[in-house]
């Protein structure tokens, strides 16, 4: 099955995963193959990398050229545009941005605006004239408890994007914080990622979902189960929704969204089973059942 014909965008937080040779990669894949094989299977992914560091020209050039036109990679914009004070005075960092990811075309659609525990609601003027000026598809992620609070704030919050198309990202890290673990990998995670209740959101054809999934794969089944049901809804009412599956450590990120187009496929049947790179894996060996 060719990943450009999927009703809806699956993804991992990367495609640069070593651990994958494990299971996704064949045993001998070089890094710079990894995007090449990434996106015979998945037709997203998110773009971490770029809230670090800009990504070099060549670089862009290169992910131009390995890049299905079908394929999404929903680039965050720098963190010294969304984590260091006033969006508005970095509003032409962050065109400068969509200038240099532009060979990419469509496939940064949209970009993501992941906006610190600080922002909160005194501060929508700054992302309503931000989403204004930008030029470009949007999404955004807040974390400020003020808007999961369900009064007035996340109201306004909500009313904002939703007059704009903006979708509302929305984080669900249950499956991550119901687990109890020593692991250091599992405590960085628990330590980094926001205790927030998951919001769904529809505000435009493709709303944004990421799943913070337990390491072990066979704990997510309750937490994976109603997400199965939402993205098919969406799909049902024609929307495209994307859908972004981590673990702790993403070793078994992939894993987990095989997983997760696996319920789905249940779900609405007809849907067509991810492609297998060589070297795939018996599914008994990730504890998948």
């Amino acid at each position: 099955m060719n990943p450009s014909l999927l009703p809806y965008f699956l993804g991992c937080p990367s495609w640069s995963e070593n651990a994958w040779r494990d299971y996704l990669y064949p045993a001998d894949a070089k890094p710079t193959e990894f995007l090449g094989l990434y996106s015979q299977v998945f037709n997203a992914v998110e773009g971490n990398t770029t809230f670090y560091a800009r990504p070099a020209l060549a670089t862009v050039a290169r992910w131009a050229q390995v890049m299905p036109a079908h394929f999404r990679f929903t680039a965050k914009f720098p963190g010294d545009v969304s984590h260091a004070g006033d969006l508005r005075e970095h509003l032409q960092s962050a065109i400068d941005f969509t200038r240099l990811l532009a060979p990419l075309g469509d496939r940064v659609s949209p970009y993501w605006l992941q906006l610190p525990k600080g922002f909160g609601p005194a501060r929508l003027p700054e992302l309503d004239y931000f989403l204004d000026q930008i030029g470009v598809p949007v999404a955004v992620e807040v974390r400020n408890n003020a808007f999961f609070a369900r009064g007035e704030e996340e109201r306004a919050l909500n009313r904002l994007l939703l007059g704009r198309g903006v979708e509302r990202i929305c984080l669900d890290p249950r499956a991550l914080f119901s687990c109890s673990s020593s692991d250091p990998a599992v405590l960085h995670a628990q330590s980094k990622k926001p205790r927030v209740p998951p919001r769904p959101a529809a505000f435009s054809q493709h709303p944004q979902v990421r799943f913070i999934g337990h390491p072990q794969l066979e704990a997510n089944e309750p937490f994976l189960t109603p997400w199965v049901a939402k993205v098919a809804e969406w799909i049902e009412q024609g929307l495209t929704p994307y859908i972004f599956l981590h673990t702790s450590d993403n070793r078994l990120a992939a894993a987990l969204a095989q997983r997760f187009h696996q319920r789905l496929s249940e779900r609405l049947p007809g849907l067509a089973a991810l492609p297998e790179l060589p070297r795939a894996p018996e599914v008994e060996q990730l504890g998948l059942l």
